[in-house]
């Protein structure tokens, strides 16, 4: 494997930050508005900010003939089925558990790449993952007995990192030729229709004015990390392996657990502490090439 690149490196810690400071948002944002009403205004913000700067960028919103059904596809695995999801998962289980289930997606696309496509690993990306792995089951052991008690959150937490492991094969399978910062608006504007009518059908017309901090959790999700964070993120999978790509990704419930440390006031606990050692060994493995001989 090549270096990764000091600006891909850049991009993946903005990223890293972005998704996971954004992460005890949503129990902020959730605390006061339901989950169909919140990602519905998410993903209107999203919408709005991408187009504004896919305008000043004089870039195309052209699709590429023939590109519809897997752009289509994309969007249900990455933003509709990931947004709604996740945001279930928030309301069963803490915060940051909840993005260490979703954050499974690394271990999903080893699998999917291996039993689907036949990507063999090298022994040093195996070894990454298998790390990764191991930081992700240790912050997952203390709240076992808690997830049997919320299965649902347990459910939902997979089901975002099993979708998204999807949709990162089917972005990175697929060439977009002239599309740049279009495939992530398209994504956001397909997912918006079925989630407003969601949000219509199940929570009704609002009832009444969320606080000034719900909302600004809501619309600053929708600008910065819905928008902005996943259109780094599409970069990152054009330029990096899907397992790379992947497993970069891991960091981020790190980020989301000392974030709800600080913002939350959740303690941490020793194996948090082990797991965050762990995950920096993995991504070390999984981004800096080895030495040549």
């Amino acid at each position: 494997m090549t270096r990764v690149s000091p600006k891909v490196l850049a991009l993946l810690g903005a990223l890293t930050l972005v998704w996971g400071t954004n992460w005890p948002l949503f129990r902020i944002a959730l605390d006061e508005l339901p989950v169909l009403t919140f990602r519905t205004i998410v993903l209107a913000t999203g919408t709005v900010m991408l187009a504004a700067i896919v305008a000043i960028r004089r870039e195309s919103f052209a699709v590429p003939k023939g590109k519809w059904p897997a752009l289509i596809a994309a969007s249900a695995m990455n933003i509709l089925i990931w947004n709604i999801a996740t945001s279930l998962a928030v309301l069963y289980i803490p915060s940051g558990h909840a993005s260490v289930l979703a954050y499974t997606m690394p271990l999903w696309v080893a699998l999917i790449g291996l039993v689907v496509f036949g990507q063999r690993l090298t022994g040093r990306l195996l070894a990454a993952i298998l790390i990764g792995a191991a930081a992700v089951a240790t912050l997952m052991a203390p709240n076992f007995h808690g997830y049997a008690q919320a299965p649902a959150g347990l459910f939902w937490g997979l089901l975002a990192g099993f979708c998204w492991a999807v949709g990162t094969f089917i972005v990175k399978r697929t060439s977009w030729p002239g599309m740049g910062l279009s495939l992530t608006f398209w994504q956001v504007v397909l997912s918006l229709p079925p989630v407003a009518l969601g949000a219509l059908l199940i929570d009704g017309l609002p009832t009444y004015w969320p606080s000034a901090k719900a909302l600004s959790a809501t619309l600053y999700t929708g600008a910065i990390p819905m928008a902005l964070g996943t259109a780094t993120w599409f970069a990152l999978v054009k330029l990096l392996p899907a397992q790379v790509a992947a497993l970069s990704s891991i960091a981020i419930p790190i980020v989301a657990i000392v974030s709800g440390i600080l913002i939350l006031h959740e303690p941490l606990s020793a194996l948090q502490a082990v797991a965050i050692a762990s995950t920096v060994i993995s991504l070390w493995l999984a981004l800096m090439p080895a030495r040549q001989r």
